[in-house]
């Protein structure tokens, strides 16, 4: 068996390790087969790329993508003098990536009940099972945490110094710990509450969440500190006390620019403190946590059968003929169930409606509310669109793509009348909702003169929807590919391609918006051209197969 570095660097802290009465020996085994195992296993920053066979472990390939990420920090370094604000922003960036492959990459390490049916029946303690579970994750994100700021640190050794350079590993040491910790902590409550199959929602949930989460928490950082005469300063609020990143900016503030404000000792305080009680914290609750994760072996879930009342509507208003709305019912089901695709799908939606909100509230930074609501700030509403190329795209592939067998014994062998039903239920199931919450947010910003407004992005986004699907998935059947079989720069391109139309369509809207009831005369032209292109392209006459 391959003898990996990171265990011989282990090796130096045994005697460490057997004072905490854990069998080193065993620990080091059962690592040495997971980190065997885990060279076969795709990181999800290749998830993209298309399923070739490949030597070697692609998590090690993976580190170099991470410290092209990286390069990011190094701007912030020269953000004027600030160093509190340079290292939140920094740390806050750091927090988003490192806590979003920590769940997408190691939440199965720590949720992993597949080594439990062996190591249960072998005299191996569970303080070393457990140990091994959490040195597994550690060399991992310290491996992937090293790659993110090698290049970084080293420009912050010339740039800022010595002092700087120390303080910022001493620092981002305690937030990879922190990360690591709250990822599980998090986990732990859920599973102290949930079994089975609703278990296993709720994490994906929380895993979703998590990462809309983290993706606009740099807006809060930045927040935090007031622009005033070209410099940033900061002024406490209360709400700063749950901002982490801000409390491992402070300690920079504290020992290089010598502020000894009763806050900033607080918060450096806190990026010390919370670190080292999260892990007191973890280590305390680690048995239960292992006894409730034998939930995650269980099969809890009660099929309840319930009349769907709003997708027998749709299926009413939407679909013509009896083999569609069999189709949209079967495209509904799978966009609830599939957790994958959920996983995937998800935090764009979550993006997409949160966007819009961010461009406004940079708006009023600079206006009032009354100058914002008179504005034509409602066309940020156009950003939750950027996020249907990427959703109908992910129509094409499913985690249990090889049944889609179903598919090629059907009498309708016609791809697009799959497709048809699939898009409506796209467009019911996951635009619309996030449609409306934002319409009813937006008339209650800029008042209902917006309301023929938001029916041309309705229609527009109809369009862009049938735009999508006839430049990316007009040659294979819905949910019918694996999940690897999907090519990163391809659809990176035709994606940016698809934004584009975006920018097209508010860019119409716009100048409509100009020319005395131009907003009325461009509906009715979208409302024509959408109706034509759908019927061109979908009603086709069904070629049933005898």
């Amino acid at each position: 068996m391959h003898e990996f570095r990171s265990l011989k660097f282990l090796d130096l802290f045994q005697a460490l390790f057997r004072a905490f009465n854990i069998d080193y020996y065993a620990m080091r085994k059962i690592l040495q087969v997971k980190l065997t195992m885990d060279e076969r296993r795709v990181p999800t920053i290749f998830a993209n790329q298309s399923a070739k066979k490949s030597t070697g472990n692609q998590f090690i390939k993976s580190l170099g993508i991470y410290a092209l990420y990286g390069l990011i920090l190094i701007l912030f370094l020269f953000l004027g003098d600030n160093l509190m604000l340079q290292t939140s922003i920094m740390f806050g960036v750091a927090m988003f990536i490192l806590m979003t492959s920590m769940i997408s990459d190691f939440s199965s390490v720590l949720l992993d009940v597949r080594d439990k049916t062996i190591l249960q029946t072998k005299p191996v303690n569970t303080r070393t099972v457990n140990a091994a579970k959490l040195i597994h994750v550690t060399i991992y994100m310290a491996m992937l945490t090293g790659a993110f700021i090698a290049i970084p640190a080293i420009v912050m050794l010339f740039v800022k110094g010595i002092s700087f350079f120390i303080l910022f590993l001493v620092e981002i040491i305690l937030l990879v710990l922190f990360i690591m910790t709250l990822t599980a902590l998090i986990y732990i409550f859920i599973l102290r509450f949930f079994n089975g199959e609703r278990l296993r929602d709720i994490i994906n949930y929380v895993q979703i969440i998590l990462s809309v989460g983290v993706v606009v928490g740099y807006q809060i950082v930045i927040r935090a500190f007031d622009f005033v005469d070209f410099d940033f300063g900061y002024v406490f609020s209360w709400w700063h006390i749950v901002i982490p990143p801000i409390w491992f900016g402070a300690p920079f503030a504290l020992f290089l620019q010598h502020d000894h404000s009763t806050v900033i000792i607080g918060f450096s305080l806190a990026a010390l403190i919370i670190p080292i009680i999260s892990i007191l914290t973890y280590y305390r609750l680690m048995p239960a946590f292992e006894r409730n994760l034998q939930k995650l072996m269980e099969d809890t879930a009660k099929t309840k059968r319930k009349r769907a009342t709003f997708t027998n509507l749709w299926e009413r208003l939407l679909c013509f003929s009896k083999e569609e709305k069999l189709f949209f019912r079967f495209s509904q089901i799978m966009m609830k169930r599939e957790r994958e695709f959920k996983l995937k799908v998800y935090p764009s939606l979550g993006m997409a409606f949160i966007f819009p909100f961010i461009f406004i509230f940079n708006g009023l930074n600079a206006e009032s509310f009354s100058e914002v609501s008179n504005s034509k700030l409602y066309f940020n509403i156009y950003f939750a669109n950027i996020m249907i190329s990427a959703v109908v795209h992910m129509l094409k592939f499913s985690g249990k793509y090889k049944g889609a067998w179903i598919f090629g014994i059907t009498p309708i062998q016609q791809k697009e009348r799959f497709y048809s039903a699939a898009l409506k239920a796209l467009l019911v199931k996951l635009y619309l909702p996030v449609y409306l919450v934002l319409s009813i947010a937006f008339v209650a910003i800029f008042s209902v003169r917006i309301v023929p407004d938001l029916i041309i992005v309705l229609v527009t986004t109809i369009l862009h929807t049938l735009i999508a699907y006839k430049i990316i998935n007009n040659e294979d059947y819905p949910f019918s590919e694996a999940f690897e079989s999907m090519q990163q720069g391809t659809n990176t391109a035709l994606h940016f391609l698809l934004m584009f139309f975006v920018a097209i369509f508010a860019g119409i809207h716009y100048l409509a918006t100009t020319v005395h009831m131009g907003k009325y005369i461009y509906l009715a032209i979208l409302i024509i051209i959408t109706a034509i292109a759908w019927k061109r392209t979908f009603s086709k006459k069904i070629d049933i197969v005898n």
